[in-house]
């Protein structure tokens, strides 16, 4: 009896035991050092995040890509996939019903023929005493957690890449719009050097490096309107749409003089473990991983079935109706792996090192999320004051080539001057819309580094 009582009592201890594994290590910082005038304060609002830029077209488009792109589908559908699996988790562990039919015969000289038939319902059950259905659906649940924020990542990408290809299209049809411009000053400058080398008042090189100049202006207007055609093609793979022509022609134009959007409150560094999905997913993946690694250990310990079966048997088939024919069965059984050539142990320590990998992963994502946060505060920072004295050169630099000009029409200046004047121009300009829209991408990495909404999309 004592002996017994020690059993169950051992028995009990050894259902509580689990592998031990130790927690990442990740230092949070208590604040961004390059925050600057962002506020920090805890975050609050939609997870919607594009609505900063205040672009219906940019709204409308981010829209019907998260409604259309096949790789938020097949992210969804992982998040359906995970969930079946818990149901047949959760099934595994239920007992399970079935039934038998049986017709048998059996000849001997002696007894001739005999004949037996039987129908047996039978129920069979393992019982999970260490733990193994436990972690089966720890590692089950942590799985569909981890789906559903890898489907909250995907949709977050999918946003900021459709945001950055918006304005990259918006870049170019801006620098198409200054090309446009900048042509057609330069054919009338063209049109008056040849009319002043026909009555003998400009010399032949004058002439031809004005139409130098033309020609360079028409060969940008090619390359810009190929970059706004490919960037649309791109952009419709991003929207789940088969090729089609460009559609955004002068859209959002606005965007490129007004590039300080809303400023952003970027929160805690705290905040940054609960609400950006790659984290999240990182995290839940370490969980499943140690949720394995239980499921490992508790394979190396005993295993308890029940079984039991009962029906009707007879010598015949009319004998199956008759008053008593009725039989039944029981049987439990207990299988412990003795000798299994380290089998068991060395998958333990394998589904271990899993754990350690998931981890070490773990805090590689945060080491690298608290850094991309950082990087865009100092770009933001940076290209602000880069484009405001990029502006100021603009403004500098027309005045320069609308008063070249003039002095080269009064005779008072070379036409060598005109070509520097109206060259720097054109490059300050060309600049200063890169300098823009990349702020505006700035932005969106922003808003993706911060894990894009302010408000978690799941409470997991």
């Amino acid at each position: 009896m004592r002996r017994t009582l020690f059993l169950l009592v051992a028995l009990a201890a050894l259902t509580a035991c689990n592998p031990r594994l130790y927690p990442p290590q990740v230092e949070t910082p208590d604040n961004y050092l390059y925050a600057g005038r962002f506020r920090q304060d805890s975050l609050a609002g939609s997870e919607e995040w594009w609505h900063v830029f205040r672009d219906p077209t940019l709204d409308s488009l981010i829209s019907q890509a998260l409604a259309n792109n096949r790789d938020v589908a097949v992210a969804a559908a992982r998040v359906q996939q995970a969930r079946a699996n818990l149901k047949t988790v959760r099934a595994q562990y239920l007992p399970q019903i079935g039934a038998e039919a049986t017709a048998e015969g059996e000849y001997t000289p002696e007894t001739k023929i005999v004949q037996s038939y039987a129908v047996e319902p039978t129920l069979s059950w393992e019982l999970s005493l260490f733990g193994a259905l436990r972690n089966a659906k720890r590692a089950a649940k942590a799985e569909i957690a981890a789906s559903e924020w890898a489907l909250a990542g995907v949709r977050l990408s999918l946003a900021a890449e459709v945001a950055t290809t918006y304005f990259t299209l918006l870049e170019y049809e801006r620098d198409l719009s200054i090309a446009r411009q900048t042509l057609r000053l330069r054919r009338e400058s063209a049109a008056l050097i040849d009319s002043m080398f026909r009555y003998g008042m400009s010399d032949g090189v004058a002439l031809e490096q004005a139409r130098s100049l033309v020609y360079t202006a028409e060969a940008d207007i090619t390359q810009y309107c190929r970059a706004v055609e490919q960037t649309w093609l791109s952009m419709g793979i991003l929207l789940g749409e088969t090729p089609s022509r460009a559609r955004l022609s002068g859209a959002g134009l606005r965007l490129l003089t007004d590039y300080r959007p809303a400023d952003i409150p970027v929160g805690l560094p705290s905040e940054l473990l609960k609400r950006r999905p790659d984290i999240r997913q990182a995290h839940f993946n370490m969980l499943q991983a140690a949720a394995q690694a239980g499921q490992a250990r508790s394979a190396r310990f005993p295993s308890i079935s029940l079984t039991a079966k009962g029906g009707v048997v007879s010598s015949s088939i009319k004998g199956l109706t008759a008053a008593n024919p009725w039989a039944w069965d029981a049987l439990g059984s207990v299988a412990e792996p003795i000798f299994g050539f380290g089998k068991l142990r060395n998958a333990e320590r394998a589904a271990m090192a899993a754990y350690t990998q998931s981890a070490k992963t773990y805090e590689q994502t945060v080491l690298t999320a608290f850094a991309d946060v950082e990087k865009a505060l100092v770009a933001i920072a940076t290209y602000r004051s880069q484009t405001e004295r990029t502006g100021e050169l603009v403004l500098s630099n027309d005045r320069i080539a609308t008063m070249t000009r003039a002095l080269y029409r009064s005779g008072l200046s070379d036409y060598l001057d005109v070509i520097d004047a109206e060259r720097s121009l054109y490059q300050s300009q060309m600049s200063h819309v890169n300098l823009v829209v990349q702020q505006y991408i700035n932005y969106v990495t922003l808003c993706k580094a911060l894990g894009g909404g302010w408000a978690a999309a799941m409470q997991n």
